[in-house]
Formats: C-alpha cells, sequence, structure tokens
C-alpha cells in the first residue's frame, strides 16, 4: 500500500481527524491541499491551514494551505481550481469539514441550522461537484480516484433524531451524497464511501462540547490509519460503502487496537453516535 505520488483535497483538514488523514498521506510523500476556513490562530481551536501545512511537510508530503469559506460555492470552484494547477490534478477528495450543534428544536437557532446545513450537505455537494472534473481525468490516467465523507451508516431509527434533529439531518445529507454518487459515478470508476468512528475521538472540537468524556475514546490516528487503507483499495470495485473504522482495520487483519486508546487499558469506550 502507498499513497505516494497521491494528489488529495481535504475540506476542514487544519486539525484533528482531517489533519491525521492528510499526514499519514504525507508520510509516502502525498500532495495534499487543505481547504478549511482558519487561516489566523483561534484561541479557542488549535491549529490552522499554516500550522497544517507545516506539519505536512515535515511528515514528508507536499503541502497547500487554501484558506476557503465552504459556504461560498466561489471559494470552493477557486481552492479546487488552485489545488489542481498546483497537483497538475487531483486524484482523491475528502469532505471531512463538518459543523455540529447538539440542540434539541425549541434550542437551535436558524444561523446554525443553517451553518450545519451550508457546512455538512451544501458544502459536501458541491465540493465533490468542483472536484468531479478531475476525479475522472484521474480515472483515465489509472489513478484510481475517490471520494471519501466522514459520515455515518445511514439509520431511520428515532433514537439518533431525537435529540438534535437538524444535526442528525445535515450528518446524513452527507451521507446521502454517498448513497448517490456511488451509483451515479461507477461508471467513471470513481469511488465514493463513508467513514465513521466506533467510538468518540479526542479532538479539540470535540473538547468543548459538555458532557463528552473524549479520555473514553480513540485518537484520530485509527481514522487516519482506516482511510489510507480505503485509498488503496481499486476504485472500481470498494465503492458505496459506509465504512466503520474498527471494521476497515479488521478486515486487514488489525484487531489490537490499543495504540488507539486516548487512556491506555481503557475497555468501556464512549461510542460514536449513529452506531448500535
Amino acid at each position: 500500500m502507498t499513497l505516494a505520488g497521491k494528489r488529495i483535497f481535504i475540506t476542514g483538514g487544519s486539525r484533528g481527524i482531517g489533519l491525521a488523514i492528510a499526514l499519514r498521506a504525507a508520510a509516502d510523500g502525498a500532495s495534499i491541499a487543505i481547504a478549511a476556513k482558519t487561516s489566523d490562530p483561534n484561541p479557542k481551536l488549535p491549529g490552522t491551514i499554516h500550522t497544517a501545512a507545516t506539519e505536512i511537510e515535515a511528515a514528508g508530503g507536499k503541502a497547500l494551505a487554501i484558506q476557503c469559506d465552504l459556504r461560498d460555492e466561489l471559494q470552493i470552484e477557486a481552492a479546487v481550481k488552485q489545488a489542481a494547477e498546483a497537483f497538475g490534478g487531483i486524484d482523491i477528495l475528502i469532505n471531512n469539514a463538518s459543523a455540529i450543534n447538539l440542540t434539541r428544536t425549541d434550542q437551535t437557532p436558524a444561523k446554525r441550522f443553517d451553518l450545519m446545513f451550508d457546512v455538512n450537505v451544501r458544502g459536501t455537494f458541491l465540493t465533490s461537484q468542483a472536484v468531479l472534473p478531475y476525479l475522472r481525468k484521474s480515472a483515465e490516467e489509472g489513478r484510481n480516484p475517490h471520494i471519501l465523507n466522514l459520515s455515518p451508516p445511514l439509520s431511520m431509527k428515532p433514537i439518533w433524531f431525537k435529540n438534535h434533529v437538524a444535526y442528525t439531518m445535515a450528518k446524513y445529507g452527507m451521507s446521502m451524497c454517498v448513497l448517490g454518487m456511488a451509483e451515479e459515478f461507477k461508471r467513471d470508476k470513481i469511488a465514493v464511501n463513508a467513514l465513521w468512528p466506533r467510538t468518540v475521538i479526542d479532538t479539540a472540537a470535540l473538547q468543548m462540547i459538555p458532557g463528552i468524556d473524549a479520555s473514553a475514546g480513540r485518537t484520530p490516528a485509527i481514522l487516519a490509519d482506516a482511510a489510507y487503507i480505503i485509498f488503496n483499495r481499486p476504485s472500481s470495485e470498494c465503492t458505496g460503502n459506509f465504512f466503520v473504522d474498527d471494521e476497515v482495520l479488521a478486515s486487514e487483519g488489525i484487531t489490537d487496537l490499543e495504540k488507539y486508546s486516548v487512556t491506555p487499558g481503557t475497555k468501556d469506550f464512549l461510542l460514536d453516535f449513529f452506531l448500535e
């Protein structure tokens, strides 16, 4: 397996899961465009597109930092074009950017509702749309093109909706993109898959959500390793899947997951949303 020479476009990769996936690919020498909003340091959340680019290059990759607000389709188009021109094309799109607001219906302001749908659903759809011509060319060149959305398996059980209807609809919107685009892009030999963690993942963004104990979770590295495996599978065969991180690793014979534990020796992990 290797991602050497791959040209990757990732949304929201200035920190957390997105950055972990980028660094795993960088270790092989991949070229990675980080398209995210954070250009200036945020006192509440560490990491910017520039610090991410520095880490990617230190890990062995080629980095391109692009400030991009996914709520603006013109910025998306410009960012994709900039990355494609810098790298000579795009082989992998990772729709990682996401907004979260775990509030009940009467506690969800319109601006928060709009933010989640603008970033999670609209941003994912429009970024996939903008990258599509480059992925088609990648397929023609036999470069194994992939789209990966960081979104959950679809389930219509009320339990996943009842306490945060807006957030669930927004995340499922990303998953519905996988469901539809995987089938639509089959003829182009472009893989479209989803990846979701079994447990909560220790990120700076998660730590800002009250009541969630990330110490009973795993590190972003588990998703990075799972994504790495997916990207190395044939795009003409591996598509339309809603992958869960530990299942992807198990399919490659990796069952000892202790190194991913935030707290060594943890047995009772805090499970993520949307999984039984």
